[in-house]
C-alpha cells in the first residue's frame, strides 16, 4: 500500500507545485504627507477599545440576563 501511494505522490506532487502562483510583496515606505497629531492618535486608540472590547463588555454585563430561561 505504501509503495502505490509513493508511485501516486510522485505523480501527483509536481503537476500541484507547478500551478502555484508566486506572490511578491511590493512595500514602498515614505515619510508621511501628514503628521499625526496625539488627538487623532487618541481617538483612533479609543475607537479601537470600543470596536474590541465594548461587544464584549456588554456580553458580561447583561450575563445574568443570558442565563435566564424564559
Amino acid at each position: 500500500m505504501t509503495q502505490f501511494m509513493r508511485a501516486i505522490a510522485s505523480r501527483v506532487v509536481p503537476l500541484i507545485r507547478t500551478h502555484t502562483v508566486c506572490q511578491r510583496a511590493s512595500i514602498y515606505t515614505r515619510p508621511p504627507k501628514e503628521k499625526i497629531g496625539p488627538k487623532e492618535t487618541c481617538i483612533a486608540m479609543s475607537m479601537f477599545f470600543l470596536a474590541i472590547l465594548g461587544p464584549s463588555g456588554w456580553v458580561l454585563a447583561h450575563l445574568e440576563d443570558y442565563k435566564k430561561r424564559e
